[in-house]
């Protein structure tokens, strides 16, 4: 939610971390952010439901939407929080969830945000963190579907989850 001291533009920034359920709260409370929305990113099907996206033929990822105020959070301070929140050298999804549409991936939507990521997943690679190549595509965004209501908040209506 924005405040008096912030500014009334925003700015958005998609990114798959796996499950949408997983990546909705971290983001959710960062100071800046005021809105994220789970949905689906990146595929060929239009406006795919969920039972869709997980047959793994629609090249939808599940993903997360975060709309933010660039004067109180950065393209860059949600990119570094991106990676806390994966395992970007897993090539086949995100911890239990296997299958392509839980691969990660941040879908950059301007030349600044393309840069931004290649830089920060180069510093990640050269980090000595891992042993094994960072996975995580960059790829140019083409689409976001919102998921279905059931999904929305999902670590609010189901907090035992």
């Amino acid at each position: 939610m924005t405040d008096a001291a912030s500014s009334n533009k925003t700015e958005t920034a998609v990114f798959a971390g796996g499950c949408f359920w997983c990546m909705e709260h971290p983001f959710d409370s960062l100071p800046g952010v005021t809105e994220v929305m789970p949905g689906y990113s990146g595929g060929h099907m239009k406006d795919p439901s969920y039972r869709d996206v997980c047959s793994g033929e629609t090249g939808h990822y599940e993903a997360v939407r975060i709309t933010y105020d660039p004067d109180r959070i950065s393209y860059g301070q949600l990119l570094e929080h991106f990676w806390r929140q994966i395992d970007p050298t897993d090539l086949t999804g995100q911890f239990a969830d296997k299958g392509p549409q839980y691969q990660t991936a941040i879908f950059y939507q301007n030349e600044e945000q393309k840069k931004l990521a290649e830089q920060s997943k180069a510093v990640l690679q050269n980090s000595g963190r891992f042993k094994e190549p960072i996975a995580t595509a960059i790829l140019a965004y083409k689409n976001f579907y919102p998921a279905e209501e059931y999904h929305q908040k999902y670590h609010e209506k189901n907090p035992v989850r």
